[in-house]
C-alpha cells in the first residue's frame, strides 16, 4: 500500500441531516490489496477509485457502518419480491469499465433524482466515471443487468477475500417501480453466499435520513462501534430487527 495523501475535508452542510455539518477523512492510496481493503472495510472505510474515506465529524456519529452476515440473513417478503421482479433481466458480473451505455444510464438516473429529490445537476464525464467507478483495482467488480441488449442497472462492488462491499448502484428510471436497488443488494448477497464470503457491506446507515433507512431492513445486520484505528480490533453489534434503530 502506498499513501499518496491524507486529509480531513473542511466542514460542509451534511447531505443526510440538514442541521449538521459533515467532514470526511480521506486517504489517497495506491497498490492496495484486497486483503488490505478488507481490513479497512472492517474499520468503516469505503472506496471510490483511489480515494478511501470514512466519516470524521468530531461531534456527530450518526453515520454507522452496516454489514450483513450472509449466512444469517433472512429476507423479507418484499425483498424476495424485488429479486423475483428483476429476474427478468440478464445479470452479468465483470470488471468495471467505462462506455457510452454506462455514462448514459448514469445520466438518466441522475436526472430523475434531480427531479424527484432536488439533487443538483452533476454531469459525469468519462474521465470522472473512470476515477470514481472504474479505476483499476484488484477488488473492483460490477454487476450489470440487461433487458435484451439494453443496460438497465449497474452495481459497483468491491470483492475481498471474505466479503463483498456494495459501493454504488444506479438504474434506468423506467424500472424504478421494480425496486431495483433492493434487488441489487439481494444479488450481491447471492454472489457472496455462492462464493463463500461472510459479509456484504452496505456502507453507512444514517437513522435520521429517510433515504438511508432501507439498509436497516436487511436483517439481521451488524453495526460497527466507533471508528477503530488500524491497530485496534473492530467491534460489531448484531441487530436482529429490520426496523431502523432510534436516533
Amino acid at each position: 500500500m502506498r499513501v499518496v495523501n491524507e486529509f480531513r475535508e473542511q466542514p460542509r452542510t451534511c447531505g443526510y441531516l440538514d442541521d449538521r455539518l459533515a467532514q470526511l477523512d480521506h486517504r489517497v492510496l495506491l497498490d492496495v490489496t484486497p486483503e488490505e481493503l478488507e481490513q479497512m472495510l472492517e474499520r468503516g472505510w469505503r472506496r471510490f477509485g483511489p480515494t478511501y474515506f470514512r466519516p470524521g465529524c468530531p461531534t456527530c456519529h450518526e453515520c454507522v457502518t452496516l454489514r450483513i452476515p450472509v449466512q444469517a440473513f433472512q429476507p423479507s417478503e418484499s425483498q424476495r419480491r424485488a429479486l423475483r421482479r428483476c429476474r427478468r433481466f440478464r445479470a452479468e458480473w465483470g470488471r468495471p469499465k467505462v462506455d457510452r451505455a454506462r455514462l448514459s444510464l448514469y445520466a438518466d438516473w441522475h436526472r430523475a433524482r434531480e427531479s424527484s429529490r432536488g439533487w443538483e445537476p452533476s454531469p459525469l464525464q468519462a474521465r470522472d466515471y473512470f476515477l470514481q467507478f472504474a479505476f483499476p483495482h484488484p477488488a473492483g467488480h460490477e454487476l450489470s443487468l440487461y433487458e435484451g441488449d439494453r443496460l438497465v442497472l449497474l452495481g459497483i462492488y468491491d470483492q475481498t477475500p471474505r466479503a463483498l462491499s456494495a459501493v454504488y448502484c444506479f438504474y434506468h428510471p423506467e424500472i424504478a417501480r421494480l425496486s431495483p436497488g433492493v434487488a441489487n443488494v439481494m444479488l450481491g448477497l447471492e454472489r457472496a453466499r455462492s462464493s463463500g464470503r461472510e459479509h456484504l457491506y452496505l456502507g453507512y446507515l444514517v437513522a435520521g435520513s429517510p433515504s438511508m433507512r432501507y439498509k436497516a431492513r436487511f436483517g439481521p445486520h451488524q453495526l460497527l462501534t466507533g471508528r477503530p484505528d488500524p491497530g485496534e480490533a473492530p467491534a460489531w453489534a448484531t441487530v436482529s430487527s429490520r426496523r431502523p434503530p432510534p436516533r
